[in-house]
């Protein structure tokens, strides 16, 4: 039950109570913009025991991010000490903890708190929010920033269970597990894999690389940023502020290839050719590690060191399907069994599973993952028909196959506050959006996706099972920034 003095906070009328789920860019993003508009009446519940979402959770070696620092970051809040082009996880996670410190946010949350439903209560306008411990917690507005890639995926494998191994996902590093002289089995190929595979190339005795599907990999710009350079952006953050402006508009052009099915002759797949020919000789294996689906229809990695990994003498690269798991190997579609020690999976993530497992009711108790049926939905990926007062940051739809979501959170972070302003200023305890505004929104997005190269015949993680794409938004961020700018209150009721 709550409290009283957590009633009457929710009831208030001249303060807005906020729930937050979740401290990764999102939930502190959300946090320090409330806080800078005179906003403090919120409460950010964290499961785990530190800020940093997807940065805090994936520590496996070699873990980094894809987009540049400068743009992987807070306009508000630039890092002038960046030790690379490309931040590693531990840097960024860094960078999330500063923030939390410098702007006061980490007395606002509420850590080891994990949410595992939420009722909204129609008669007081208040969503209540119940723990994995039974405590539950009122307010008014609720923001779900846990992300896309929060739950990892596990592959459905006949005799996973029986393995007599080591197992773990590489988003739950088992760093206690000594892999010196071990022969690993890693089932996946995606982003994960290919950081970390060539990390623990040199402490294994073996390593079994499962491929479903070879990705496109292309060579990674990075550089370290010496002594000087890190002096200069230090005294003079404008340069950094220019770089990042260079390195948003050279992302965002990017979009335009994934708007235009690309061919065979496209820049970006002769970049992609030449670096596979460069780093393996072995012509069956560059044909085995060459896609059969264009480029950028799944996410395009990027690595200097992916295939030469592939090429020691203690790798095999292996395309068969997994037949069985068995209790010390694995055995393929060909029947071959392969001896292994250990299993790591680098399947990725949940994607599609938005806000999963909370139990979300919205009005008369439907359930949200009724309303999700078939693909989750909702409107510009923010809120959603029969769920007054929901938020959600990086929701369905907003993903990015071009440039950094960062920027999309911080139009969605905008959208928000002006919802929080307008509903404070017109002492509004109910917004609720028009179905209509949802499903006119929805049938846009689903046409404009079929002429995006996603739509071009593979299956990736940006869609349902039934072929939807509901992680990908098909414009430009700067279509998106416009279309969040303002809340306009005619497509909700209130």
């Amino acid at each position: 039950m709550r409290s009283k003095a957590l009633a009457k906070d929710t009831t208030s009328k001249d303060d807005i109570s906020i729930a937050i789920i979740g401290s990764g860019f999102g939930g502190l993003g959300l946090a320090i913009q409330l806080k800078k508009a005179g906003i403090n009446n919120f409460t950010i519940f964290e499961k785990a025991s530190d800020v940093g979402g997807v940065w805090r959770d994936n520590t496996y070696p070699g873990a980094a991010c894809d987009v540049p620092s400068h743009l992987y970051s807070f306009s508000f809040e630039q890092e002038l000490g960046w030790n690379n082009r490309f931040g590693t996880a531990d840097e960024i996670h860094g960078y999330l903890r500063h923030c939390a410190d410098k702007y006061g946010i980490r007395q606002h949350i509420r850590f080891n708190t994990e949410i595992v439903s939420a009722e909204f209560d129609e008669s007081d306008s208040v969503w209540m929010l119940r723990t994995a411990e039974g405590e539950v917690h009122g307010a008014m507005i609720m923001v779900a920033a846990v992300g896309q890639l929060n739950r990892p995926a596990y592959p459905d494998l006949k005799g996973s269970s029986v393995f007599a191994g080591k197992t773990f996902h590489s988003a739950r590093w088992d760093h206690d597990y000594d892999l010196k002289g071990k022969r690993v089995a890693v089932v996946g190929t995606g982003a994960s894999a290919i950081q970390f595979i060539p990390e623990i190339l040199s402490q294994v005795a073996h390593i079994d690389v499962y491929q479903r599907s070879a990705p496109y990999v292309l060579p990674k710009p990075d550089k370290r940023y010496g002594r000087l350079k890190k002096a200069l952006f230090r005294n003079f953050p404008l340069l950094q502020t220019l770089d990042r402006g260079w390195q948003y508009s050279y992302h965002e052009l990017r979009q335009l290839g994934l708007n235009f099915r690309v061919n065979d002759s496209s820049i970006v797949d002769r970049v992609f050719r030449r670096h596979l020919r460069a780093s393996v000789e072995d012509a069956d294996l560059r044909s085995r590690l060459t896609p059969e689906y264009p480029i950028g229809c799944k996410r395009i990695l990027i690595s200097n060191h992916w295939y030469k990994a592939l090429v020691d003498p203690k790798v095999e690269v292996v395309d068969k399907g997994i037949a069985e798991i068995l209790p010390s190997s694995i055995k393929t579609c060909d029947g071959k069994e392969r001896e292994v020690d250990a299993i790591i999976y680098g399947t990725g993530f949940a994607a599609t599973d938005f806000l999963a497992p909370m139990k979300i009711a919205g009005l008369d108790g439907q359930l949200l993952k009724q309303a999700w049926a078939e693909g989750a939905e909702a409107y510009l990926g923010l809120t959603v028909s029969g769920f007054p007062n929901m938020f959600m940051l990086y929701g369905p739809n907003t993903n990015l196959g071009h440039n950094s979501i960062i920027y999309m959170l911080q139009s969605q972070i905008e959208y928000i506050l002006d919802a929080v302003q307008k509903m404070k200023g017109a002492n509004l305890r109910f917004l609720n959006l028009r179905k209509n505004v949802q499903d006119e929104f929805n049938r846009e997005i689903q046409e404009r996706m079929k002429s995006t190269v996603w739509a071009q015949g593979c299956t990736s993680w940006y869609q349902t099972d039934t072929g939807k794409n509901t992680n990908n938004w098909p414009g430009s961020t700067l279509e998106y920034r416009k279309r969040t700018r303002r809340l306009n209150l005619v497509h909700y009721a209130i």
